[in-house]
């Protein structure tokens, strides 16, 4: 399975912005959590998930997130190529992030919010992989 951005849409009139997406269905989602980094040139990476999925939606903002398909958990390759996307809040896009990737999150302009959705409570299975920022060649 690939990433796919999930296309969200919003409509103005008189009466404001409504922001929607009507495309995601969230039957799988067990738990949520928002963030904000402190500074745009922070970059937050390499983690990710044997097994669970991620879904990625900007409340406000944009993030630039870069994703690595695994080859070999523990010992990936350091050559492995990264997709890379830019999400808005403006039209409430979802990427989804099927198992099997890593990820690095940047904030893209100060104050920007990224809500994450996992497939997974906490603690329910032990699923959480860390790799040195510099362990990819770029």
């Amino acid at each position: 399975m690939v990433p796919i951005i999930i296309n969200g849409g919003s409509h103005s009139d008189t009466r404001g912005i409504v922001r929607f997406n009507n495309s995601f269905d969230a039957k799988e989602i067990k738990r949520i959590y928002l963030i904000e980094n402190n500074e745009t040139t922070f970059v937050r990476g390499w983690q990710g998930h044997r097994i669970e999925q991620r879904w990625f939606s900007v409340l406000q903002g944009s993030f630039k997130i870069e994703l690595i398909a695994i080859d070999d958990w523990e010992n990936p390759s350091k050559d492995l190529k990264p997709l890379s996307y830019i999400v808005e809040a403006e039209k409430l896009d979802v990427l989804h992030v099927p198992q099997g990737y890593v990820s690095s999150i940047q904030a893209l302009e100060e104050g920007a919010k990224l809500l994450v959705m996992a497939d997974y409570l906490l603690g329910t299975i032990q699923d959480e992989y860390r790799f040195d920022f510099d362990y990819f060649k770029k």
